[in-house]
């Protein structure tokens, strides 16, 4: 059966990086695995979604309407706006961490201030306020990978080595603090 994890955020938040290092560890398993991305403005800012299908035989990257397992949101509107792509009774994953896009910043839109209360009453929500965590284990730019541990223990996927994935996809420096950073998300999933 295919697994659909749909990854959401901002330019910047490092949503890419997570998918990859995602899709890696799922191909390493031996999982047929497909990924999407869709960077949008990323580099201004914008939204920044990616979708990766694995299982035995994976047909298409693309997770259709009311077709993801998971949803993993680095940033909570964009948790909003994919709603419709879970299926019903499914997880959403959401960092509570604000953005405001284009038009909220040029005051043509309002940031829904009871957005959490909004995605709870649609679905299975966990909420993490990932960048604080990442703050507290001194290097707020492991948001992502917080985020890429609870995604890992919501499906089921810590037979997995992570440990050689990162070792192998990060640069040496960086190793033992996103080490840290995906054992905390999957302790707080």
């Amino acid at each position: 059966m295919t697994k659909s994890v749909l990854l959401v955020g901002v330019g910047g938040q490092g949503t890419i990086l997570a998918s990859k290092l995602l899709t890696l560890g799922l191909m390493e398993k031996g999982y047929d695995v497909k990924m999407s991305e869709i960077h949008g403005m990323s580099q201004r800012g914008g939204a920044v979604s990616s979708q990766v299908r694995y299982g035995e035989q994976v047909q298409s990257p693309v997770i259709e309407k009311g077709g993801a397992d998971v949803l993993i949101a680095f940033e909570k509107m964009e948790a909003l706006r994919w709603i419709p792509y879970l299926r019903p009774g499914c997880k959403v994953i959401v960092n509570d961490y604000e953005i405001p896009p284009m038009p909220v910043i040029t005051g043509k839109a309002e940031y829904p201030e009871d957005l959490l209360e909004q995605l709870k009453a649609l679905a299975d929500t966990t909420v993490v306020n990932a960048a604080e965590e990442a703050v507290k284990l001194g290097n707020s730019r492991v948001m992502n990978i917080i985020l890429l541990g609870m995604i890992i223990k919501a499906m089921g996927l810590e037979e997995i080595d992570w440990e050689k994935i990162i070792r192998e996809n990060m640069k040496p420096q960086l190793v033992e603090i996103n080490l840290k950073a995906l054992a905390l998300g999957r302790s707080l999933a």
